[in-house]
């Protein structure tokens, strides 16, 4: 993801925000999929703080969580912490907890309740101030001690903090207009604050009242005094959670007043200094030009204050110069750490692992690569400058955190091909790497990457050093690894096709589809590989060998298509060329698939195609689908036996209609190998072929036809053949579409079919003509033109 210095997507907003502040909930969540988590082998959360997390390189506007959505409670923790403590042996802690953020699990209920903490602490401090009891004072007063001095500046404090609350909440909401800031406008209440923080002798107290002063200020229609008051007691303030989130509210105001270099500069020691507020310094940081930035940096005291800034800079602009600009400040700034992980994402985001050379042409098949031409694409896309700064500075090994620089050199050198250093370098990192899950599946990953990537040809000797990785990869992590942010998911797709392309260049077909079957396709359009009958064949006697070799068990163990699936394949196809009794041997060797039963009746054939009406209608009978073909084949048997030939011949073309894609019983032949879809157009060629013949159909009926003893029967088999003849007409209209949006509107829905014309010209006079009359609009249109 390319992100702009100068030009940022979204206004500055959070605590520094002042004048407008826009919340776009609508198309981000928190849970949201991340690309970068499944085009990595680079996980960044092995290496950097937790507070960094929201900045790691990311396709969302914050890595992890969409949109910063915790501006009312990103300190609420903090906050129970520090009056549990000062209330420690004078209120429980879920009593604490209580008065400061109310009653969580009401908020979901009952909205009465939700708010009920905040009228008790204005009751309390009535209670306080006349001294008569109420109903809250009677209710706490069994609970707390109400005279006890620290449980009387508690709910007092919270009086006035919960006054300043009424502007500085905000509701959950969505806007895409600019929507204004509340201020407080009470002058006298704002200042009998400041009047409390300065009488007050108890640090503690006299801390959270100067915040509160800060917070009234900065809501306040004069702000400025915000600034005054914290240059005048800055010295003073212990440099705290509350002092920093203060500086942060003096750098909102500066941004207000245009003094960008200042704001930035101070927004800078907040990111460094209060690892809660680094998401909202990132998104408030926002030099407008480069005079902004020189100020900016120029106004640093010292070299911590300067990495900062760099810090904030390297996220928008240029990880590479903020690395260089701060490893040169201080070594050992943890800045380095996730400057380090967008760096390396952003690298490995122009790898192509898809073994497919890119640009191929629109509307082109990719052509395939080699595994040597993507190696050599790969590495011209590293870039060298990168490389050479990652490696000195871990052969420095001065960092925090040295193996982070190890770990990424050796993966860099993997990418270049150099795989020998890259062995030295994962062994230099294995030393200072820290004894944690995610740090060894890491290094392990790496690892295998490398191994793999030495493998040039497949030897029963080289198979052996990515056996047991393989196994781990695509089997025990799946099952066993709860974790989310381990990115393995990379390493597993980039391995199969890793090792399909080694297999193509052996010429071994079965192999190359093994491990690079196609697992993603939007459309569900099935798995073409089948289409070849010897392919078919061949892949079918290896999934039933038995002495396979470890790598081949791998394969078949991870390939998605079963031998009961490519038997219920052959069932499928075997029934649409009307080779029953193979399809019926087919059928039973697709275990429980044989068992499945229709959702509509397959011998039921109707004037209007409505599937899912069908599907609702009453069914005497539910058919499986092992039923089904031994039912055509007792019908078949009949009608070569010249018995009932007109029932049964009409039972079996709508069995054939039925199965094809315009019946009821599709799910006959959605399966992985032929696909799925509602549209014929979401099917390979092959198989859109198979499901839209109705020819079977058609045959049966013109049988029926030539078998019926009266005119309604008659009427009733050419209406049947209409829906076929219309049914192959639209085939041939747009059998060269290949897409539902390539489809140009010529005005002819339907033309007048053969079996339509003799219907109206025949057979006018019967029941069955009448009720075509009522149910099909084309036939109706038709006969009234």
């Amino acid at each position: 993801m390319k992100r702009i210095f100068l030009n940022k997507l979204f206004l500055s907003f959070s605590l520094a925000l002042l004048s407008i502040y826009g919340i776009i909930y609508a198309c981000a969540g928190g849970d949201d999929w991340d690309f970068f988590g499944y085009n990595s082998n680079f996980t960044p959360e092995t290496f950097a703080d937790k507070s960094y997390s929201p900045l790691f390189l990311s396709g969302a506007i914050f890595y992890g969580i969409g949109f910063d959505t915790q501006h009312n409670s990103r300190f609420n923790e903090n906050i129970k912490s520090d009056w549990a403590d000062y209330l420690k042996g004078k209120a429980d802690t879920t009593t604490v907890n209580y008065f400061l953020i109310g009653d969580i699990a009401a908020r979901y209920y009952d909205d009465k309740n939700a708010i009920k903490n905040k009228q008790e602490i204005t009751d309390l401090h009535v209670y306080y101030k006349t001294k008569k009891e109420n109903k809250s004072s009677q209710k706490w007063g069994k609970k707390i001690n109400l005279k006890e001095e620290k449980i009387k500046n508690f709910v007092e404090f919270l009086y006035l903090a919960q006054k300043i609350e009424t502007v500085s909440i905000r509701e959950d909401f969505w806007s895409y207009e600019p929507v204004a800031a509340k201020t407080f406008n009470d002058a006298k209440m704002i200042q009998s604050i400041e009047n409390v923080y300065n009488t007050l002798s108890d640090p503690f107290l006299k801390n959270r009242y100067w915040f509160l002063t800060m917070k009234a200020r900065f809501y306040s229609n004069d702000k400025q005094k915000a600034i005054d008051l914290f240059n005048k007691t800055e010295s003073s303030v212990a440099k705290n959670t509350l002092y920093y989130r203060a500086l942060a509210y003096v750098a909102g105001i500066n941004f207000k007043q245009h003094k960008y270099a200042v704001s930035n500069y101070l927004y800078a020691q907040v990111f460094d200094k209060c690892p809660e507020l680094r998401v909202v310094t990132a998104y408030s940081f926002q030099p407008k030009n480069q005079s902004d930035w020189t100020k900016a940096l120029a106004m640093a005291k010292n070299n911590n204050e300067k990495a900062a800034l760099w810090a904030l800079h390297g996220y928008f602009k240029d990880e590479k110069q903020a690395i260089e600009k701060i490893y040169e400040l201080d070594p050992k700034s943890e800045h380095l750490n996730y400057l380090a992980t967008r760096l390396v994402n952003s690298l490995e985001q122009k790898i192509n692992n898809s073994f497919q050379q890119e640009n191929s042409g629109e509307n082109q098949k990719p052509k395939s690569q080699t595994v040597a031409q993507n190696k050599v694409e790969n590495k011209s896309k590293i870039d060298n400058s990168a490389f050479d700064l990652i490696a000195k500075i871990s052969a420095a090994g001065n960092t925090e955190r040295p193996y982070l620089w190890d770990l990424s050199l050796g993966y860099l050198q993997t990418l270049k091909g150099d795989y020998a250093n890259a062995d030295k370098s994962f062994d230099k990192a294995a030393k200072t790497l820290p004894k944690t899950e995610l740090a060894g599946f890491q290094l392990r990953l790496l690892r295998f990457v490398n191994n793999l990537s030495k493998i040039d040809k497949l030897t029963d000797k080289n198979e052996k050093t990515i056996i047991a990785d393989l196994n781990w990869l695509y089997t025990e992590l799946p099952k066993t690894y709860k974790g989310q942010e381990f990115r393995y998911q990379n390493a597993s797709s980039w391995s199969r096709s890793y090792l399909s392309s080694l297999y193509k260049e052996k010429g071994d077909l079965v192999m190359t589809e093994i491990f690079g079957e196609s697992r993603y396709s939007y459309w569900n359009d099935g798995n073409a590989f089948y289409d070849n009958e010897k392919n078919l064949l061949d892949i079918k006697s290896f999934l039933a060998k038995q002495n396979k070799s470890d790598l081949e068990k791998i394969g078949a163990g991870i390939y998605s298509v079963k031998l009961k699936d490519i038997n219920n394949f052959q069932a499928v196809q075997a029934t649409f060329k009307n080779k029953i009794p193979e399809a019926i041997e087919f059928m039973k060797q697709a275990d429980s698939v044989q068992y499945y039963k229709f959702l509509g009746n397959p011998f039921n054939g109707n004037i209007k195609d409505c599937h899912d009406c069908e599907h609702a209608a009453y069914q005497k009978r539910k058919y499986t689908f092992m039923d089904f073909l031994t039912t055509i084949k007792e019908m078949q048997d009949k009608v070569a036996q010249k018995e009932d030939v007109y029932t049964n011949s009409l039972l079996l073309g709508n069995a054939f209609y039925n199965i094809s894609h315009f019946g009821n019983g599709r799910t006959f032949y959605e399966i992985n190998i032929v696909g799925f879809g509602s549209s014929p157009y979401s099917f390979r060629n092959a198989m859109k072929n198979m499901i839209t013949d109705n020819s079977l159909s058609k045959m049966y009926y013109q049988k029926a036809f030539e078998a019926a003893s009266n005119k309604e029967q008659k009427a009733k088999c050419l209406y049947l053949i209409s829906k076929c003849e219309r049914n192959d007409y639209y085939n041939k209209k747009y059998n060269g579409i290949n897409s539902y949006w390539e489809i140009q509107d010529d005005k002819v829905n339907f033309i007048a079919w053969n079996s339509f014309k003799t219907l109206r010209k025949d057979y006018s006079d019967t029941k069955y003509y009448q009720d075509v009359i009522a149910e099909c609009g084309y036939f109706n249109t038709y006969v009234n033109q």
